[in-house]
């Protein structure tokens, strides 16, 4: 049995092109000329040249692999550690299912030179699963009008070809506001992420849905934005505490706001939870060792992968009915609301 290389050296050598050439147009990569891949796969077939896969995709059109395409994966989400938790149950339901797993990291410089289509069908994928987008993002469109099956965390775009799957934010931002008014707090103020994520369009839905059906006033002035950012959190909350002393209590649409809000109120010379309590959403590792301990609402963020994973490998597979997976959240109390 010759090894794999030497097969490749033999083609490209009958074939008059270079090792590289070979093994790109074999993997289907769009560089090669559609002459030279003819030519390459015909000396291909008459010299028996077959490793599994490639004569698998080559007939079933199918390589099953599926693509991670993650929209700003940087060193300011080492510390939620929110993306590495999703790709990890991405990563478990793909190897259980035999898939390869390829990440695409994107950047709004890389989209202006390749449209979504191209890049996946660059890399040969089946499927994709997007994470961390934007949705005024420029790729979303086009993962919608296109004909790979894609799978998006966290935007609830459902057609033929697009499922979702998300935690209920509605619900958990709820639970976190009604926590707050059991606990007493009537001028409840809120730190949302921005106005083009859907988690923060449907937690600031929860935190109006909470308040109304306590008849208590929705005052839009206490609800600023912190981007997602502690920084940011830090300094919004330190402008609506100034601007509206009232204020007793605070919802923050993410951990890490949670954090960046607490270093504000400790900035003022107040006390969480005795003069302003706290509680986020998420439920990060680091939400356990904060000082005082945070009070959040737990996303099972494993499992928003792992779900999202076998969603896609269904609808590859022909096997999903219904395209939309809602995860339910929970309501952890520790010292920063108490």
């Amino acid at each position: 049995m010759e090894g794999i290389m030497t097969t490749i050296k033999d083609i490209a050598k009958v074939a008059g092109v270079s090792v590289t050439t070979v093994s790109r147009a074999l993997n289907g990569y769009s560089d090669v000329s559609i002459k030279t891949r003819q030519r390459i796969m015909d000396v291909a077939k008459e010299l028996n040249y077959s490793p599994n896969t490639v004569a698998r995709s080559l007939v079933m059109k199918k390589s099953k692999t599926i693509g991670l395409l993650v929209s700003n994966l940087n060193r300011e989400g080492v510390k939620d550690n929110f993306t590495f938790e999703v790709l990890c149950g991405i990563n478990q339901a793909s190897a259980d299912s035999e898939y390869d797993l390829v990440l695409f990291s994107t950047t709004s410089t890389k989209q202006r030179e390749k449209t979504y289509t191209q890049l996946c069908r660059e890399r040969r994928v089946d499927g994709v699963i997007i994470q961390g987008i934007r949705t005024d993002d420029p790729y979303l469109e086009e993962v919608v009008e296109s004909d790979i099956p894609c799978v998006l965390i966290d935007i609830p775009i459902e057609s033929n070809t697009v499922g979702y799957v998300t935690t209920d934010n509605v619900a958990g931002a709820k639970d976190a506001v009604k926590h707050l008014i059991d606990r007493g707090h009537r001028k409840i103020g809120m730190i949302n992420g921005h106005s083009h994520a859907d988690v923060s369009i449907r937690r600031l839905q929860g935190f109006r849905e909470a308040l109304y059906e306590h008849s208590l006033d929705i005052r839009m002035d206490w609800v600023r934005t912190g981007d997602f950012v502690e920084d940011k959190a830090e300094d919004a909350t330190l402008e609506l505490l100034n601007e509206y002393p009232e204020i007793t209590a605070l919802f923050c649409a993410s951990d890490l706001m949670a954090f960046g809000a607490i270093r504000a109120i400790k900035r003022m010379g107040k006390r969480v939870p005795e003069d302003i309590a706290v509680i986020g959403y998420d439920d990060i590792l680091l939400a356990s060792y904060a000082s005082p301990t945070l009070s959040t609402i737990r996303q099972d963020k494993y499992r928003l992968g792992w779900e999202a994973a076998l969603l896609l490998i269904g609808m590859l597979e022909g096997e999903a009915t219904q395209h939309a997976r809602i995860i339910d959240t929970e309501l952890i109390l520790r010292e920063s609301s108490k």
